[in-house]
């Protein structure tokens, strides 16, 4: 009476476990290549211009004070910045959320030629 007959039909075999599967896989390969691996890339760039912090280099913060580096420390987590003349604060360095200005590296001594004899 109320069993519809299409219950009772059985099912021809539908998609296997790779058909049910690949579309998950699809949408996981995309989210990698438009969201993680660009991700990936600016926290290495960023961590990278973190460490080549110098002392003169003007600074942002993540807060939005802008600065100059007075004292960077290679090993240091925390960076010294100059707000205003004579105001000195201690930054985290991961805070600092880019470079505005950077000083020119220090020219490296040069091997002297030997004069010709």
């Amino acid at each position: 009476m109320f069993i519809s007959p299409a219950y009772a039909q059985s099912a021809v075999g539908g998609p296997g476990l790779l058909g049910q599967l690949l579309p998950f896989v699809l949408i996981f390969v995309v989210f990698y290549f438009f969201l993680i691996r660009p991700q990936q890339k600016r926290a290495k760039q960023h961590k990278e211009m973190v460490q080549a912090l110098r002392r003169g280099d003007k600074i942002i913060t993540s807060g939005g004070i802008t600065g100059t580096v007075a004292k960077a420390t290679a090993g240091d987590e925390t960076v010294e910045v100059e707000i205003a003349s004579g105001v000195k604060v201690s930054v985290v360095r991961s805070m600092i959320s880019s470079v505005l200005d950077k000083t020119a590296p220090a020219a490296k001594a040069a091997p002297k030629k030997a004069g010709k004899k």
